[in-house]
């Protein structure tokens, strides 16, 4: 019989991070399935004081938790003006009890546009900065649909460093005819002009996108499994090439610059959400609950001024279904899971929450490893996470 443990409210709700939607973007990339939003005129005033009201709403439930990271998300907030930014980084910084080594991103498009906006992103408290770059070769960029050219990513790249402490950028690869040797020419090109950190993406066919449109008539073809596999495989190796290490299926890293804010989730700790669409994570009287907003922008102000808030959903998250989203979180670190905190978290032990004869198996072919009260996927296990975590959760 499994007992379950609610996790201590000292560890638990000892410190938060702070996740912030901006739905809206210039155009909608045919192969994006976020909560992103096209509009004519973009009613900016508007959408930063339902932020901030949100905000406030959220900080007088929570009390005056400890802030590790703030996190600008869309859509493309860095459409939003530097001064809005800068009133929600106030804002958060005043309700709760900020780190003094605080972690704020924004991620931005390298159109001249947005990049014009970067000294006064810095300007308004930002010290890392996430671009969408996605690919270094303009027929690429023209194929996923973005804004920018190969050129104005380089030169958003290098004024971002110029710029900020902390600079990543996103990079999609295993496109449709892409080979070894082209992603490889590519990939030793943008590691260049990394700093410390990069995201790298394989393309994956989304429901309810325009690719996944293309993709049922068979305009859009993927590459294979073991191409797939072979992609992934070398981009590892020419990150490691460079310095950077994967700590995560698809980020890479120099030791120390891993995303303290994505860490958060990996490591299923507590944040908050607020914006159209925005998830949450948080623990409110020793109980752990998932929190969603209302998706469509409009609708979700207009709750926000009548109510001070748009949230929609508050679940309760019982004790298997922390389990199973700690271990979806959690293996797909390189460092995995450690059995301590997956007990303190979810109030079950790793043998209660996995299948028995299934882990055997993974463990046999190499796919996970357990050592010292710590399960991990290896790099081949990483490959196979969606196929394997279906059946390994109890």
């Amino acid at each position: 019989m499994i007992t379950s443990i609610s996790p201590p409210r000292a560890q638990a709700e000892e410190s938060l991070a702070l996740y912030i939607h901006w739905p809206f973007c210039l155009s909608k990339c045919p192969y994006c399935d976020f909560n992103s939003h096209v509009r004519e005129r973009i009613p900016t005033e508007r959408f930063i004081a339902a932020l901030r009201r949100e905000l406030a709403y959220e900080a007088n439930l929570l009390g005056r938790r400890k802030l590790t990271s703030i996190f600008f998300g869309g859509g493309t907030p860095s459409l939003m003006p530097p001064e809005g930014v800068a009133a929600l980084i106030s804002d958060a910084q005043t309700l709760f009890k900020a780190a003094f080594d605080i972690e704020i991103t924004l991620e931005a498009n390298p159109t001249s546009v947005e990049a014009e906006r970067l000294s006064g992103f810095r300007d308004a408290g930002v010290n890392r900065i996430s671009l969408g770059i996605q690919s270094l070769r303009d027929d690429a960029l023209a194929f996923l649909g973005r804004e920018h050219s190969a050129r104005q990513a380089i030169s958003a790249l290098e004024m971002a460093r110029g710029l900020f402490p902390r600079v990543t950028f996103d990079l999609i690869y295993a496109r449709p005819g892409q080979s070894l040797t082209d992603w490889r020419a590519e990939l030793d090109q943008a590691l260049t002009l990394v700093a410390d950190h990069v995201s790298l993406y394989q393309l994956t066919i989304e429901q309810g996108t325009r690719f996944e449109g293309l993709h049922r008539q068979g305009r859009i073809v993927l590459p294979d499994e073991d191409l797939a596999a072979a992609l992934y495989a070398e981009t590892g190796e020419i990150a490691a090439r460079h310095g950077l290490m994967a700590y995560e299926v698809s980020n890479y890293a120099s030791p120390g610059a891993e995303s303290r804010h994505n860490l958060t989730y990996w490591h299923y700790r507590d944040y908050l959400g607020i914006g159209p669409g925005a998830h949450g994570r948080v623990t409110r009287s020793n109980e752990l609950r998932a929190t969603r907003r209302h998706r469509a922008p409009e609708i979700w102000a207009d709750l926000v001024e009548r109510t001070g808030s748009g949230q929609t959903d508050a679940e309760l998250l019982e004790t298997g279904d922390r389990a199973r989203e700690m271990l979806l979180m959690g293996l797909r670190l390189s460092e995995g899971v450690e059995g301590a905190w997956f007990r303190t978290r979810t109030g079950m032990t790793l043998d209660e929450a996995i299948d028995d004869e299934i882990l055997t198996m993974c463990l046999q072919e190499g796919y996970l490893e357990r050592r010292n009260d710590r399960l991990r996927a290896t790099p081949e296990g990483r490959l196979r996470l969606e196929a394997i975590l279906p059946r390994l959760v109890v």
